[in-house]
């Protein structure tokens, strides 16, 4: 990852007032109500457009990263590299700031699921001027791989990801018993071929046993440790055969809930597409005053 030379850890204080300060005139100058038609909700001509923008600003930011880890493009494009992350971090802080300014309880915001992605997404480099030292570099290193995390934002702005959050929730305990009931398989399958190949190749404890039936009953195959013995092998196609048959069902419990999802009658999917400016959530009926979830005036 690049790092910004000769600066010194009083220009993060310097940037933040600055930033600070333009959104403050921001909302001074154009005005709060527009500001939270544009920011804050998702239905109106100039909230759709501010979307779109941040999409793509999003995902410019994880290309740039992603290209970044390229150490050949790192050398040779090492300005351009410096000059997108830092406009990319100032942009998202001032939306970050906005966002603060303009929900009713900031608080709850920042320490949402979203608002603490939004901070990660600006926070490493920030970091990366405030940590100096050869040794500590590599921490930064670390620390600025949190960049990745701005792809999360684009959950925000996508209603498919609703959806898809709402099927997950439904099936939440299915998909608990069916991980716990692989659990429980893998260890039994990684003690039995334990027993059967009593330290052959590799299998010299209950652990690697283990991990050779994660690696098995998954299909992944890495072959590093296989069994030699006649049953062994029949045991391991056994596994193999079990593999196959239990991708299925994952895959199944989530695409039942999706369907149930999509097939709702129509009554029950008509929500307003407006957010409550406190607890930032949406989901209210098109002809709610207030916020179901936190009480607070839409």
């Amino acid at each position: 990852m690049l790092q910004v030379p000769l600066l010194e850890p009083l220009l993060v204080p310097l940037l933040l007032v600055g930033l600070v300060a333009v959104a403050l005139a921001l909302v001074r100058v154009v005005g709060r109500p527009w500001l939270e038609r544009t920011i804050l909700e998702t239905d109106t001509p100039s909230g759709k457009a501010f979307d779109a923008v941040l999409m793509l600003a999003i995902a410019l930011s994880v290309l740039a990263v992603v290209l970044e880890s390229d150490s050949l493009l790192r050398q040779r494009w090492a300005a351009a590299f410096l000059g997108l992350e830092w406009a990319f971090t100032l942009l998202f802080s001032l939306e970050y700031l906005l966002r603060l300014l303009l929900v009713a309880e900031p608080r709850r915001y920042a320490t949402s699921f979203f608002g603490l992605v939004d901070l990660l997404a600006i926070l490493p480099t920030y970091l990366g001027l405030l940590i100096g030292g050869g040794q500590l570099f590599l921490v930064v290193r670390v620390l600025r791989l949190l960049r990745v995390f701005r792809v999360l934002k684009l959950g925000a702005y996508l209603q498919e990801a609703e959806l898809l959050w709402s099927a997950l929730i439904a099936a939440r305990r299915k998909i608990t018993v069916f991980l716990l009931a692989m659990v429980t398989l893998v260890i039994l399958i990684g003690a039995f071929m334990y027993v059967i190949e009593a330290g052959n190749d590799g299998f010299r404890s209950i652990p690697v046993a283990i991990y050779w039936a994660c690696v098995t009953i998954t299909t992944v195959g890495y072959g590093d440790v296989a069994p030699v013995t006649p049953l062994g092998r029949f045991m391991a196609s056994v596994v193999m055969l079990i593999g196959y048959s239990i991708i299925a069902v994952p895959t199944g419990i989530l695409s039942a809930e999706i369907g149930l999802s999509v097939l709702r009658p129509p009554q029950e999917d008509q929500t307003s597409p407006v957010v409550c400016g406190a607890c930032l959530k949406g989901g209210h009926d098109p002809d709610a005053r207030h916020c179901k979830f936190c009480g607070a005036e839409l």
